[in-house]
């Protein structure tokens, strides 16, 4: 289970989990983890509702594999952390799909309870200075509970800036493009985008176990 978090809301976080869910080469489920202002689904063009079960909503722009899509609940009975243990456990049967969390954005309780529960963080953020130290309070509540980093994003940029490396203490494994006007509203339209969230898939692919 990896966990999509970022500081501030608009950082770019359930871009990121939906871009790299749609890029990893093998079944992914893209998880929303913010009851209160979920919008992962409205990104999928899939239901608000959550299906039955756990397996989520078939994702109607996959490309090539299965993603699936599961939203938000807005009533929690057990709380989100419940949930997210099930699935977490579900993960580690054979034939199960890979799990991306889009976390609530700010340092409150909703916001730590993913990043306790993922097997690694991927932090993101735009470019901007108070982007960034919102992004390295995030990389720290991580660090506090015990979750390893696996490396940031940077969206809306071309490069990344000097020293955002050492602030989030750890490697910034892509930068996303802002996507063209024409494709504002729907980034992942971008074939530009897109590309980039293909480089991400490899990067941590190719990324080094434990």
């Amino acid at each position: 289970m990896l966990a999509i978090a970022g500081g501030k809301g608009g950082s770019g976080k359930t871009t990121t989990t939906l871009g790299l869910a749609r890029s990893i080469d093998a079944p992914t489920l893209a998880v929303d983890a913010d009851s209160d202002l979920p919008n992962l689904h409205r990104l999928a063009g899939v239901p608000r509702d959550p299906p039955t079960g756990t397996c989520g909503h078939p994702d109607p722009d996959a490309r090539g594999t299965e993603t699936r899509i599961l939203p938000a609940r807005s009533h929690e009975p057990d709380g989100v952390g419940e949930r997210l243990r099930r699935l977490h456990d579900a993960e580690d049967a054979d034939d199960t799909p890979s799990v991306l969390v889009d976390c609530p954005a700010g340092a409150g309780p909703d916001a730590t309870v993913p990043l306790r529960i993922a097997d690694a963080v991927l932090v993101v953020s735009t470019p901007c200075i108070a982007a960034l130290r919102d992004a390295a309070k995030t990389a720290a509540m991580a660090r506090a509970v015990g979750t390893p980093l696996i490396g940031g994003v940077l969206t809306r940029a071309r490069l990344a800036p000097t020293g955002v490396d050492d602030l989030l203490g750890c490697p910034v494994l892509e930068t996303i493009p802002r996507a063209a006007d024409g494709n504002a509203a729907t980034p992942l339209s971008d074939p530009s985008v897109r590309r980039a969230y293909d480089n991400l898939a490899d990067a941590l692919r190719e990324r080094p176990k434990g």
